[in-house]
C-alpha cells in the first residue's frame, strides 16, 4: 500500500523541479494527481510519463479564474479532494531596498503569497464538507534569517507564507483539516539561475552544477534536491501525518541551525595562535 492510496491531490508549479518530484512521488504512493503550471509542453510531457493517475492542467496559480477551473477537474476524478500542495512560486528582486521597484515587489508578492492564498480558499470549502484533507505548502528558511536567499523580497514573501499556514491552520483545523508548511534550503533546482536572469528552460537544466557549491553549505554534507522536499510533502499528505498542524518542516541539512562545527573550530584554533596559546 502506498501512504496516499485512494487520495485525489492538487500540486501546482509542478512542470519542473521540486513539483515534478512531488507529482511523481504522489502517483507512485498511490494518489490521482492533478498537476499545474504555465509551460504546457513540459506539463503535457510529464502528463505522459506519470499515465492514467496524473492529469496536467495549465493554469496561473495566481488567476482565481483558474483555480476554480484546477478544482473543477479534480472534483471530476471522485468528487473529493484530500491534498493540496502550494508550491508554485519563482525567483524575486535582487539587490538594496532603494531599488526594487513598485512593480517587482508587486509581481512577487502576487506570485508567492497570493497564489498559496487563493489555493487555500478554494480547496478549504471543500476540504471543511468532508472533515478532512491536508494542505501543504511550500515555504523556505529564507523566512527565518536574513540573507538565505537572492531576494529579500523573496525571503519576505516567504514568511508571509509560512505565517499565513499558521494561521489558516488555527481555523481550518477545528474542522479535521491540517495545514502545514515545508521549508526548503539549499535545493539543487533551477529558481537561483532564475533569479539572477537566465531564461527558464536553461535554468532548469544547470540544477545539476549546482550541487557542488550546496553540498558545503550545511552539515549534511551534500546539496538539497527535490525529492527531499517531495518526501516531506507526502509525509505531510499522508494520515502518516495526522495530528500534525500549523507546522512548518525545515528541510535543509541543519543550515540554519548554527554555525558549522569543523570550520568554527579551525577559527578557534586561530584565535589561540594569535594569543599566542
Amino acid at each position: 500500500m502506498g501512504m496516499l492510496d485512494g487520495k485525489v491531490a492538487i500540486i501546482t508549479g509542478a512542470t519542473s523541479g521540486i513539483g515534478a518530484r512531488t507529482a511523481e512521488l504522489f502517483v507512485a504512493e498511490g494518489a490521482q494527481v492533478v498537476f499545474t503550471g504555465r509551460r504546457a509542453a513540459e506539463g503535457e510531457a510529464l502528463a505522459g510519463r506519470l499515465g492514467a493517475k496524473a492529469a496536467f492542467v495549465r493554469a496561473d496559480a495566481t488567476l482565481e479564474a483558474d483555480w476554480q477551473r484546477v478544482i473543477a477537474r479534480a472534483l471530476e476524478i471522485n468528487g473529493r479532494l484530500d491534498c493540496l500542495f502550494n508550491n508554485a512560486g519563482g525567483p524575486a528582486p535582487t539587490g538594496g531596498i532603494a531599488g526594487i521597484s513598485v512593480e517587482g515587489f508587486d509581481a512577487a508578492m502576487v506570485l508567492l503569497v497570493r497564489s498559496v492564498m487563493l489555493g487555500m480558499k478554494h480547496a478549504a470549502p471543500i476540504m471543511q464538507r468532508q472533515r478532512a484533507g491536508s494542505i501543504v505548502n511550500n515555504g523556505s528558511v529564507a523566512a527565518y534569517l536574513a540573507g538565505y536567499s537572492s531576494s529579500m523580497i523573496y525571503s519576505a514573501a516567504k514568511a508571509a507564507v509560512n505565517h499565513l499556514t499558521r494561521c489558516v491552520a488555527m481555523e481550518l483545523g477545528e474542522h479535521g483539516v491540517r495545514v502545514n508548511s515545508v521549508s526548503p534550503g539549499a535545493i539543487a533546482t533551477g529558481i537561483l539561475a532564475k533569479a539572477l536572469g537566465m531564461e527558464p528552460g536553461k535554468a532548469d537544466q544547470v540544477a545539476e552544477r549546482m550541487k557542488a557549491g550546496f553540498a558545503t553549505a550545511q552539515p549534511i554534507p551534500r546539496a538539497g534536491v527535490p525529492d527531499d522536499i517531495a518526501q516531506a510533502a507526502c509525509w505531510l499528505a499522508s494520515d502518516r501525518s495526522s495530528f500534525v498542524n500549523g507546522e512548518d518542516i525545515v528541510v535543509d541539512g541543519g543550515l540554519i541551525r548554527g554555525r558549522l562545527f569543523s570550520p568554527h573550530q579551525e577559527s578557534l584554533k586561530q584565535t589561540r595562535t594569535a594569543f599566542g596559546l
